[in-house]
């Protein structure tokens, strides 16, 4: 089997590199310490004008898997993430996220008939060392429970992402349609918590309003709608190791707009972590059928 197409390489990792912002917009733009209503915001409205404009709702045993896969990739994905923030330093917290491709592995074994191949838990390792190397600080202290929650939302990442492929969409919903039902299943799930937990602030600035259009216009319509179609035209593990280009993206960020240091080390650990995406790339090329689903299992 070829390998994966670079047009749709390219096209699928515009997401993580727009999440990979999401640090700069939130420390710049948005109210301070209201992760769960970006969270929201980012995600409920794009939901609704996407299921508005393509006329699309779920239907018999789709309001079910939509729900899953909302709560899966949005909603409780969200949560835990934000949860995570809260109770982890931020290189913690994106060290313990990175273990998300070897759920995806594990997981692909049982739902979508892939193998696990040695490979595949080497460049889970060179990742992960990778991620490290451009978030971790040696002052970072960690909590039972912040841990917990982040392997949780790796998890979460990690099940979405394999659900979405076995599933596939439903019969006559297109691509804009069926990211359109996750962002709204998944904003729905996280509004009354939102609402619970940190309440609507008091007042919202220019600056505010301009941060949470970008979150939803580009960091969830526009970027989910190229991940879900990445979902379904790559293997897996390709897709979940794309994902850790979001660091790597706000390290380089975060260096540009924020005189933040880069240093030696996370410049390695850039280098590592790309190569752990060429790594699983070559690997899924060289697998043959094992790695894609057969197409009954799209649907």
């Amino acid at each position: 089997m070829a390998m994966a197409s670079p047009r749709d390489l390219f096209i699928t990792a515009l997401a993580p590199v727009v999440w990979g912002s999401t640090y700069l917009v939130t420390t710049q733009f948005l109210p301070a310490d209201r992760p769960l209503l970006a969270a929201t915001v980012r995600a409920l409205p794009a939901g609704i004008v996407l299921m508005l404009a393509t006329r699309t709702w779920p239907r018999g045993t789709w309001w079910f898997k939509a729900a899953a896969l909302g709560a899966l990739n949005i909603g409780l994905f969200f949560f835990l993430l934000f949860f995570t923030a809260y109770q982890l330093p931020g290189g913690l917290a994106a060290l313990v996220g990175s273990i998300q491709p070897l759920f995806v592995l594990l997981l692909g074994v049982p739902l979508l008939g892939e193998k696990i191949r040695m490979t595949h838990v080497v460049a889970c390792a060179v990742g992960a060392a990778g991620v490290g190397l451009l978030v971790l600080r040696s002052d970072a202290t960690l909590t039972v429970i912040g841990v917990l929650a982040g392997i949780a939302a790796a998890l979460s990442m990690a099940a979405g992402i394999v659900f979405t492929k076995r599933w596939g969409r439903p019969d006559g919903v297109g691509l804009l349609g069926f990211t359109g039902m996750q962002l709204a299943m998944g904003g729905v799930m996280l509004l009354p918590v939102t609402l619970l937990i940190e309440g609507l602030p008091g007042s919202v600035s220019a600056s505010n309003l301009g941060g949470l259009a970008y979150l939803s216009l580009i960091g969830a319509l526009v970027a989910y709608a190229v991940w879900f179609r990445g979902i379904q035209r790559l293997p897996t593990m390709v897709v979940s190791f794309l994902g850790f280009l979001s660091p790597l993206v706000a390290t380089v960020l975060g260096f540009v707009f924020l005189g933040e240091a880069l240093s030696e080390w996370q410049m390695v650990g850039a280098v590592l972590v790309l190569g752990s995406v060429f790594l699983v790339q070559r690997a899924s090329a060289d697998a043959g059928p094992n790695i894609v689903p057969k197409a009954e299992m799209l649907r």
